[in-house]
């Protein structure tokens, strides 16, 4: 059955990939983004015109605290079902600009809720983070667990949309599904993220960066298992857990139609272990500055993805190796170096 489906950050990296693989499955793809400057625009745009032209794709450049061109857009559209990965990203840069994720992880998604329950979607998915563990270090990282302890206000704001998403899911009936993704990477990523960075920095032999001496762990997850993911638990419809209990609640469930899922590879590597991986695809040596680990970094993370296997069949299982192959790959042909 073809869908009509609403992807919000369209020109992202997570929301380029799940438009492409979206209109491969013969579904009807709306996307919006804001294409806001966090990271080069270019790339972004080059996104963009890969999507723009395929059968099935229309775009609007929409902000989602834009409140009445995001109910517009619903009225005219009449999506069966939503994928909202729009949001400001990155750790680091909550600490200096905290205002944007107010604005958009907030007061954007505050927007996407009103207009699924004014517009009868069927299915709510959504971008949480792994950030939301916080200064938990119990191992690995459950659904199951409590997370209520943030060390930044980009994973505050995630954790903030999984308690909107059940409230919606409780008063109106909205089945909603987190996803918290663990560090994606693979083609057409992010810029301000660790295997770009270094990436950029060792062909242009320049020094790069490695906190916390290089002894964090990262639950590295190439971006075609990530969408993989959403696809299955999109078209998973959250349901009720009819053996939740107040008594002893479950934080990754619930009796409204509310369900949280990891997506992760289920293997942290460290990330010296990283850059030699990326050092022998490469054939340079990187120069490296080690350092301490960051305000609103955590040490290490490691989904635990019994849940999603479970429930919808899949488990991530792309080697780091293979996947920065694929990544390395993919840069070189697109900077031509």
């Amino acid at each position: 059955m073809t869908e009509k489906i609403l992807v919000t950050g369209a020109a992202g990296f997570i929301g380029f990939h799940l438009c492409k693989r979206l209109l491969a499955d013969g579904h009807l793809v709306v996307g919006i983004d804001n294409l806001n400057n966090y990271y080069d625009v270019t790339l972004k745009e080059s996104r963009l015109a890969q999507l723009k032209g395929t059968t099935g794709f229309k775009f609007h450049k929409i902000d989602l605290a834009d409140c009445d061109g995001i109910n517009r857009l619903f009225a005219e559209e009449k999506f069966t079902l939503v994928a909202n990965l729009a949001a400001q990203a990155g750790v680091r840069y909550s600490l200096t600009n905290p205002h944007s994720y107010i604005d958009s992880n907030l007061v954007g998604f505050t927007n996407i809720l009103e207009a699924c329950r004014h517009n009868q979607v069927r299915h709510l998915t959504y971008a949480s983070s792994s950030s939301v563990y916080g200064a938990n270090t119990r191992m690995p990282f459950s659904i199951h667990h409590n997370v209520d302890h943030p060390v930044s206000l980009y994973a505050a704001t995630k954790k903030a949309n999984e308690l909107m998403a059940h409230t919606y899911a409780h008063l109106y009936g909205l089945p909603c599904t987190g996803l918290r993704f663990f560090t994606v990477y693979g083609p057409w990523g992010r810029p301000d993220m660790a295997l770009f960075l270094f990436t950029k920095a060792i062909l242009n032999d320049e020094p790069i960066d490695v906190y916390n001496f290089g002894k964090m762990q990262r639950d590295f997850t190439y971006i075609d298992d990530i969408i993989e993911g959403v696809v299955r638990t999109l078209f998973h419809t959250a349901a009720p857990n009819p053996n939740w209990d107040g008594a002893d609640p479950d934080p990754g469930t619930s009796k409204a139609p509310y369900r949280l899922y990891n997506i992760g590879n289920n293997n942290p590597v460290e990330l010296m272990d990283l850059i030699t991986t990326l050092e022998s695809t490469l054939g340079k040596t990187a120069q490296k500055n080690l350092m301490p680990i960051q305000p609103g970094d955590v040490p290490a993370t490691y989904a635990d993805v019994d849940d999603l296997t479970a429930d919808v069949g899949f488990k991530p299982d792309t080697s780091i190796k293979k996947g920065i192959e694929k990544f390395v790959a993919w840069y070189r042909s697109y900077y031509r170096v």
